[in-house]
């Protein structure tokens, strides 16, 4: 038992870090989750400018990701309508009406050049054995900006879930640029479904924001909805909308829907229904507006992390000073061997050094004989001098090459290399500067193709408060309550006790001094006669109401007094607020006030009747036990 408890240990554990570091949660480097990395490597390799199928694309992708084509299909039309790294051609779905895509044979996709920019530098990619061993995949992508912030995420694993938003790419861009020049910045959601979003507690990325429809109320009887929530479609809203219509909660005659590349569905009001007064409703009972709780977990250096926005900005800024200076530093380095190279070309041939070689009859003789001949032009050679290697070099040149060399073209070649390596070591001297000026540069593509919508921010930032239900919501269900038969409900003939909403809890004080608070309205209940109190349990009007029992002990008959604030319950659960057997002989709500007590009639009783003084007595908790008023037997109650 223990081994196989061992084995099962082990086994889970696997599977949960496998399940958190590579399929539900992004990593922080590069804002991809596996498979996305994995298609974005695909489209990369099978980049040559055209569209590709995005069959095609899938099925070269599948060579990386073991989780069949459903899985890649579905990521990459979900990343392609981000409209960010994937161009489009063919019906990707609807992202407004929630369509799916059409088949992958179908369609077709390519890498963005802002995808290049971002991701695509295969010298400083580290990479991996793929899951057979036969192919190598990058591990993660040296990205240049914080692009989990840009396309957002949301995924479940074991134990923890990640939900970031998106946010708009400019935003994001000057957000790092800002921080690098360290200067403040603020960055809130950007929807591509437009609407309006409330950040006031959006507690930088680990909060929740209040997301709204954007409506047009021009017309007092009908109400256009223009603009969709995040996480909304319009056959879901429409639901939503039909829904609460049919629970009586707005009055509508019909909705329809004209969405095609905008968002546009129409909702005509019925009979004495106005707009002003049903946008309300609309926030309170439909998809119009709604809370979404944010949760910004990545995975940072093999560990997953709860960031913020602040802290994903800050570590994108340094990565882009390390990324752009391992950059600089290799197309020094390359620059440095090509010039070497290109400086032993040039002396080679126009020095006539590759004229010594005719004389030599042995390898040995003519490589000797070639590094003497660039001993008079070492100054020029540099510090690296000339080995083996630059030899073999030198005599791969073809005699066309060498019959047709241009001196001018050779020397302003090696005048332009040598003229970029100072301008590196400038930047490498300098790298914020040119990190900002990179960051220009992409926000400068990016705002050329705003035409396409990846530019332009699409939700508004705006601040309202959550339309509460109960806020809207018409009170004009009538409860009816006998006292002769003691049942109470909506269906029942008798006394209007209350009129209340559907959404309205009801508190019953029955005859005996138990208490229920009801989580619905019924439509008839049976609670028994004479109930003592009917009403909503509101907790903002029960904070305020003092209860004031009377009661008869069940051992003596003594009277007892008991103050108390119904405060705090579990819905359909009954209460006692007397002790077990207690007869009650009043129930009174009244801050001040007096009633009398009879007492049982007896020999050499001077005293028949006394009054008391309710406001003489302190409130106390519903636990506890009442005030003895006397030590008589009580016989009734009476109030003046």
């Amino acid at each position: 038992m223990a081994f196989i408890k061992n084995l099962f240990d082990k086994n889970f554990l696997e599977y949960a870090s496998y399940v958190i570091k590579d399929r539900a949660i992004p990593d922080l480097e590069d804002g991809l989750k596996p498979v996305q990395r994995r298609i974005m490597h695909s489209l990369f390799e099978m980049d040559d400018g055209k569209f590709h199928k995005v069959a095609n694309v899938v099925g070269h992708c599948m060579k990386y990701h073991p989780h069949g084509d459903g899985s890649i299909g579905s990521a990459l039309v979900v990343l392609a309508n981000k409209d960010l790294f994937i161009d489009r051609q063919g019906n990707f779905g609807n992202i407004f009406t929630g369509d799916e895509a059409s088949a992958a044979r179908y369609i077709e996709c390519r890498a963005t050049p802002l995808a290049k920019d971002i991701f695509y530098n295969p010298k400083l990619t580290v990479m991996t054995g793929s899951y057979d061993g036969r192919n190598q995949e990058p591990v993660i992508f040296p990205a240049k900006i914080p692009v989990v912030l840009i396309i957002g995420a949301e995924g479940i694993a074991v134990g923890m879930s990640t939900k970031i938003l998106p946010h708009n790419i400019l935003e994001v861009l000057e957000a790092e640029k800002a921080c690098l020049q360290g200067k403040p910045f603020t960055c809130y959601p950007d929807f591509p479904t437009g609407g309006c979003v409330d950040v006031s507690e959006y507690k930088d990325g680990n909060g929740r924001v209040l997301v709204r429809a954007k409506l047009d109320t021009a017309d007092p009887k009908r109400i256009i909805i223009r603009e969709l929530p995040f996480g909304s479609t319009t056959e879901s809203l429409i639901n939503s909308v039909e829904t609460a219509a049919k629970a009586g909660r707005i009055k509508i005659q019909s909705i329809s829907d004209f969405t095609t590349e905008h968002v546009e569905i129409e909702i005509h009001l019925a009979r004495g229904v106005y707009s002003e007064e049903t946008v309300n409703a609309l926030f309170a009972f439909t998809e119009c507006e709604q809370s979404i709780s944010v949760n910004f977990l990545v995975i940072q250096d093999n560990l997953p992390t709860v960031m913020t926005l602040t802290q994903v900005i800050a570590y994108h800024a340094k990565q882009l000073q390390k990324i752009l200076t391992k950059e600089l530093e290799l197309e020094k380095k390359e620059l440095q061997d090509k010039l070497h190279l290109r400086t032993l070309e040039r002396l080679f041939i126009e020095e006539h050094i590759y004229k010594v070689i005719e004389k030599m009859k042995t390898a040995e003789e003519i490589e000797k004989a070639v590094i003497k001949g660039f001993s008079p032009f070492m100054k020029e050679v540099g510090s690296r001098g000339i080995g083996p290697e630059e030899v073999e070099h030198l005599l791969r040149i073809p005699i066309r090459r060498i019959s047709l060399f241009d001196g001018t073209k050779a020397k302003a070649e090696l005048l332009a290399m040598n003229t970029r390596i100072k301008e590196i070591n400038k930047h490498l001297k300098a790298v914020i500067p040119y990190a900002v000026s990179f960051l220009e540069g992409i926000i400068a593509k990016v705002k050329a193709n705003e035409e396409l919508g990846r530019g332009a921010r699409k939700t508004q930032v705006a601040s309202f408060a959550k339309v509460a239900v109960k806020a809207v919501v018409k009170r004009d269900q009538e409860l009816k309550y006998d006292p002769v038969t003691g049942y109470l409900g909506t269906a029942v003939s008798g006394n209007v006790v209350a009129t209340l909403s559907p959404f309205d809890r009801l508190l019953v004080l029955r005859r005996n001094g138990t208490y229920t608070v009801m989580a619905e309205l019924p439509k008839k209940a049976f609670i028994g006669p004479d109930a003592w109190w009917i009403g909503a349990a509101d907790k903002e009007v029960l904070a305020a109401l003092v209860f004031t029992i009377i009661y008869k002990e069940a051992k003596n008959g003594c009277p007892y007094i008991k103050r108390c604030i119904i405060e705090g319950w579990i819905m359909n659960k009954e209460y006692s607020l007397v002790p077990q057997g207690a007869e009650v002989l009043h129930v009174d709500t009244r801050q001040q006030g007096a009633f009398t007590v009879y007492y049982v009639p007896k020999r050499k009783l001077s005293l028949p009747r006394e009054t008391f003084k309710i406001q003489e007595y302190p409130v106390k908790g519903l636990k506890t036990s009442g005030v003895k008023l006397a030590d008589r037997e009580i016989e009734r109650v009476t109030v003046p």
